[in-house]
């Protein structure tokens, strides 16, 4: 299985990049990795590595994408570029799937303009993982799209229930519409449509779910617009932070703390790992033809390594396949748009 990665995207690439890949063949001898960038950065970094023996390889690209570049400008003006070299890969079967840590919009608009989308579906979104007290949700649309129709986010549903299904081997996953109540009626006239569609369709509807619940883990599929899951993820990627740095403080101002770190040492780093975004590694942008994995800006190595690795995951198990065949049973809501009106 080969994978694309977009080395030069990223805060910290390419060296966090050029390591993540090494560490994701080192755990996985069914996996290779084509580096996308600078040819002599990159041959600089894998010599520091002394990885030679690696299924590795260099394609070279000579543009990088800015992460404050707008998507049209590197569309029409980077045609060259690390992230677009990379989706071409794909497309051409030169590559099984692709990852980058670089500018989220432009992998977006890369991807859905050179891989196009699966059909029956009009919007692709971002499925973000994110912990609970019970295991794991899916958080779909992440920051994709940030208007929508009632339609969107009843497809947002169906990708998710499909992912959350054969990823995480989640049985007939609930899914829960993100609101700001419980009640049917409740919400703006997005949620409240929506909530109509899903209501009627043959998903596994758990109903209206509140920001102050979604971690409790009633639904494995959280559904909302990208302007709202973006806003949650955030939000909570920046609570888990600070919580961590709060007790850090605590611990190392306190003498008590101290000795109390030492009992609760190992329940403080499974609260770390539960909460770190790089266990994840990245989110897939469901809807495209192909797999792609949206990494974090900051990626670490071990961000990078474990987005390569889910990339892999979801095409081997056909994850995108299994997206089109809901589509082509007629899932993609418009059915049920119709039967209201």
């Amino acid at each position: 299985m080969r994978i694309a990665l977009d080395a030069m995207g990223g805060d910290y690439a390419p060296a966090t990049t050029v390591e993540g890949a090494v560490e994701a063949l080192l755990e996985n001898n069914a996996l290779s990795v084509v580096l996308v960038g600078d040819e002599a950065e990159l041959s600089s970094e894998l010599e520091k590595k002394n990885c030679k023996a690696l299924r590795i390889s260099i394609k070279h690209a000579s543009q990088t994408v800015e992460m404050d570049e707008s998507p049209l400008t590197a569309l029409r003006r980077k045609k060259d570029s690390s992230l677009r070299v990379a989706v071409d890969l794909v497309k051409s079967n030169g590559a099984d799937a692709m990852v980058s840590a670089g500018n989220s919009g432009v992998v977006m608009a890369t991807a859905l303009h050179v891989l196009g989308k699966i059909q029956g579906i009009e919007r692709p979104a971002i499925a973000a993982v994110m912990p609970t007290l019970k295991g794991l949700f899916v958080l779909i649309d992440a920051g994709a799209n940030v208007d929508c129709k009632p339609v969107h986010l009843f497809q947002f549903a169906v990708m998710g229930e499909a992912y959350a299904r054969h990823i995480f081997n989640i049985d007939n996953p609930k899914i829960g519409l993100l609101g700001i109540g419980e009640e049917d009626a409740k919400g703006n006239e997005l949620t409240r449509e929506t909530f109509k569609l899903l209501r009627n369709s043959q998903i596994n509807f758990a109903g209206n779910v509140e920001g102050k619940d979604i971690f409790a883990g009633e639904a494995d599929v959280v559904v909302c617009d990208g302007f709202v899951g973006n806003i949650a993820l955030k939000i909570s990627e920046g609570l888990a932070e600070a919580i961590a740095k709060m007790l850090k403080r605590e611990i190392s101002e306190r003498a008590a703390g101290r000795l109390g770190y030492l009992f609760f040492r190992q329940a403080l780093r499974n609260f770390k790992k539960k909460t770190d975004y790089s266990e994840y590694g990245g989110a897939p942008l469901l809807g495209i033809n192909k797999p792609c994995i949206i990494s974090h800006g900051r990626s670490t190595s071990k961000a990078i390594k474990n987005a390569i690795k889910l990339a892999a995951n979801i095409h081997a198990k056909g994850v995108l396949d299994v997206i089109s065949k809901e589509f082509d049973k007629g899932l993609s809501g418009r059915e049920t748009v119709a039967v209201q009106k």
